[in-house]
């Protein structure tokens, strides 16, 4: 398969001459093409989208979510279609793929609701015979850029709200995960959304994503990857005065406290840790224990990571499938060894597999380090793998402590039956998210994503709180009392 983009409502066979494999994870075997497109082919999908905007925004907001109703209708009816891509194309297990594309079937259920939930507000006014409200506008044409971890997911997070809210957009998914963006172009196209309304550009970061950035027609920019990246989105974003939305990394812990159910921290940490190989920006990648419960969880999780079956995701008794790709896997595997040279324990896993079965794919053992200590570099960088560090603590303070050491805040977790801990813990902890008696991961579609400090930079996925990055403020003030009237000066 070689994929086009999507302008205009047309598929068009990209300009470019240059393209690169879709590979599978699981076995190395190549699902396709995806084309590098030019800046040129940026240039026409906004000019599509900026073309369609301002017709798109005078539909009323429950009609342009009738489309967003149709697009869940589309997408529950090809979720195992949908799955079964997703898991060739990225690696992930077959069940949470199906969970994945139940994320985005909620997420335009939820979006489609709040076309008649676009709420303004109305304020008394200062002054007699004068009324004030403030509305929500779109802002115009949006630009997404989107991960391969979770490609319809974090697609819908982005693109949903952008158009119930009146705005169109150009989307560039990533280069490693293209068909998930197809297949979705695909609904679009039949649900009928206008020409314009949706488009999808393939291509590398730095020829599409920055022509994207830079373009004066392009006023919103999404962004989900990594800090380094995220950063000059923001640097180049900030030179033409956009908006700019940013969720990056995470270096997530579960903290289990003296009086915790051992036994569900264990679960919850096996499934934050390894589910999708790791490569989350919400996944568990610290356990900070209270010391005196320590040596029982060491040996909970290593004899549940023993029933951990690892291979291609679309064997429903696999637990654990590969990681996206060669550099990912070197990328780990440099982060374990540095941990073995700072002095950490390995307590299970550490290497590559690259025996048969696994010997085409790319595959890392689940792996824990135990005598962590916060200072080295695995307990503060975010390797995006399934790799675990185990820091030992002796109070509640000391792991809030240690929790928020980091330069990341997205997600955080506490294990602990006791309500003052409990509440003093969601107080303090400095993540976006948190969960009580639960892991790293598991957030529901209606309610804010994303993270403090080096996470991002204050906007939010999901939820209501998404609206806030797709629109505009108008304060309107009306005033029928025939007379000129001054506020502030006018109110004896």
């Amino acid at each position: 398969m070689e994929l086009k983009n999507f302008i205009g409502g047309k598929w068009i066979e990209s300009e470019s001459l240059q393209k690169v494999p879709v590979i599978n994870p699981a076995n190395g075997e190549s699902l396709g093409d995806v084309p590098l497109s030019t800046k040129n082919e940026v240039e026409l999908a906004v000019s599509a989208a900026k073309a369609a905007q301002k017709k798109w925004a005078l539909i009323p907001a429950p009609k342009r979510a009738e489309y967003l109703y149709e697009i869940g209708f589309k997408l529950k009816e090809k979720k195992e279609h949908f799955a079964q891509i997703l898991t060739k194309e990225m690696g992930k297990v077959i069940e949470e793929a199906r969970g994945e594309v139940q994320e985005g079937i909620d997420m335009a259920f939820y979006m489609a609701g709040e076309g008649r939930r676009l709420f303004g507000e109305t304020t008394p006014s200062e002054l007699a015979d004068k009324f004030a409200m403030s509305v929500r506008s779109p802002i115009g044409v949006v630009g997404l850029i989107t991960p391969w971890n979770f490609p319809i997911a974090i697609a819908t997070w982005k693109s949903f709200p952008a158009l119930v809210a009146g705005n169109t957009f150009v989307w560039k998914p990533s280069i490693e995960t293209p068909m998930m963006a197809y297949e979705l172009g695909k609904i679009f196209e039949e649900v009928g959304l206008p020409d314009g309304v949706a488009n999808i550009v393939f291509g590398a970061g730095t020829e599409v994503g920055t022509a994207l950035i830079e373009h004066p027609d392009v006023k919103v920019i999404s962004f989900t990857g990594s800090n380094a990246t995220g950063s000059k989105v923001a640097e180049l974003g900030g030179k033409h005065l956009k908006k700019v939305s940013l969720e990056m990394g995470g270096k997530n812990a579960v903290i289990v406290m003296d009086d915790a159910d051992l036994k569900l921290a264990t679960e919850a940490i096996i499934w934050s840790a390894f589910g999708t190989a790791g490569q989350r920006c919400t996944a568990c990648s610290r356990v900070i224990v209270h010391k005196d419960v320590k040596n029982e969880l060491e040996e909970m999780l290593v004899e549940a990571i023993g029933q951990l079956t690892i291979g291609d995701g679309l064997d429903p008794t696999v637990k654990v499938g590969p990681v996206i790709n060669k550099s990912a896997l070197e990328k780990i595997h440099h982060y374990v060894q540095i941990g073995k040279e700072e002095g950490a324990k390995l307590l299970v896993g550490g290497n590559k597999l690259s025996t048969p079965p696994f010997d085409k794919g790319y595959y890392f053992e689940p792996t824990v380090f135990t005598d962590v200590k916060n200072e080295m570099t695995i307990a503060q960088e975010e390797i995006f793998g399934p790799v675990v560090s185990i820091i030992e603590v002796n109070s509640l303070e000391e792991a809030v402590e240690v929790n928020n050491s980091v330069k990341f805040g997205l997600s955080s977790s506490i294990f602990s039956q006791d309500v003052n801990k409990i509440f003093k813990a969601q107080r303090d902890l400095d993540t976006g998210i948190v969960y009580i008696n639960a892991g790293t991961t598991g957030a529901e579609i209606h309610l804010p994503f994303g993270g403090t400090k080096g996470t991002g930079n204050g906007h939010r996925d999901s939820g209501q709180a998404a609206l806030d990055v797709y629109t505009e403020w108008k304060s309107i003030y009306v005033d029928y009392s025939g007379k000129l009237q001054r506020a502030q000066i006018d109110t004896e």
